[in-house]
């Protein structure tokens, strides 16, 4: 059984998606991936984002994370259209917001928590005592502020994955992107970490998550799931507020 449940209020969108179609080509051969996705995500929603390997899921998530832009179609993230920014348009978008979460947690080994999470302030132009302010604050967020002064290998994988959710917290984005990450911690971690995630929804963050796996999604309050390059179903759980 498929159920689409289609939902328009773009005043209300952090994320509005119509008729996003991405295609790829080898040589004068037309590859398309995205044949067509329209959806809308709305203010602190927290939405999963499923599909088998060919699905289209990675492609949407690079689109939707502004790492990529679609073929045709619309996208309107936080009232401003990027389907048809440059690059350095896009850049400065993702800086401002979106915070990325993803399953390799990308942290530089030499320096400590607090300053892998203040790395996006330096490109953002804060002062540093406001930067490594706002980086611990991040850390209190995810419970890890007594490890604020430690480099990545004192940590566990765990507390690694939870700086990589503070760092992505720091700019206070609009949007925070999280794209398979527990993919590489064990189920008691993944549980933990994936607790952190419903807080942030809670407090009022927007969350998207990219996942194959079923009990992962299953935290979230709607799950999206794709095939083919398209929507196959759009399930909001019993009641999860929606715009």
């Amino acid at each position: 059984m498929f159920i689409y449940i289609k939902i328009i209020h773009l005043s209300n969108s952090i994320i509005h998606l119509e008729n996003i179609q991405k295609s790829y080509f080898m040589g004068s051969q037309e590859l398309p991936v995205l044949k067509g996705i329209s959806l809308d995500i709305f203010k602190n929603e927290y939405v999963a984002l499923m599909g088998p390997s060919g699905s289209g899921k990675s492609t949407l998530m690079n689109i939707i994370g502004c790492l990529d832009t679609p073929t045709n179609g619309k996208y309107v993230l936080n009232g401003s259209d990027v389907s048809k920014m440059t690059d350095d348009a896009l850049a400065e978008v993702r800086n401002k917001e979106i915070g990325f979460v993803f399953q390799q947690f990308n942290l530089l080994p030499r320096l400590t928590a607090i300053e892998n999470v203040a790395l996006p302030l330096i490109y953002a132009g804060i002062a540093k005592k406001e930067r490594t302010e706002r980086a611990i604050e991040a850390l209190e967020r995810v419970g890890l502020a007594e490890r604020g002064h430690h480099k990545s290998n004192e940590l566990s994988g765990g507390q690694i994955q939870r700086v990589a959710i503070a760092r992505a917290l720091v700019n206070n984005p609009a949007l925070l992107l999280a794209d398979e990450p527990t993919g590489n911690l064990d189920t008691k971690t993944s549980i933990e970490v994936m607790e952190i995630f419903g807080k942030i929804q809670e407090a009022g963050n927007t969350v998207v998550l990219v996942t194959h796996e079923e009990d992962i999604a299953n935290y979230a309050k709607r799950i999206v799931r794709l095939r083919d390059g398209i929507v196959e179903t759009d399930i909001i759980k019993e009641g999860a507020f929606v715009g």
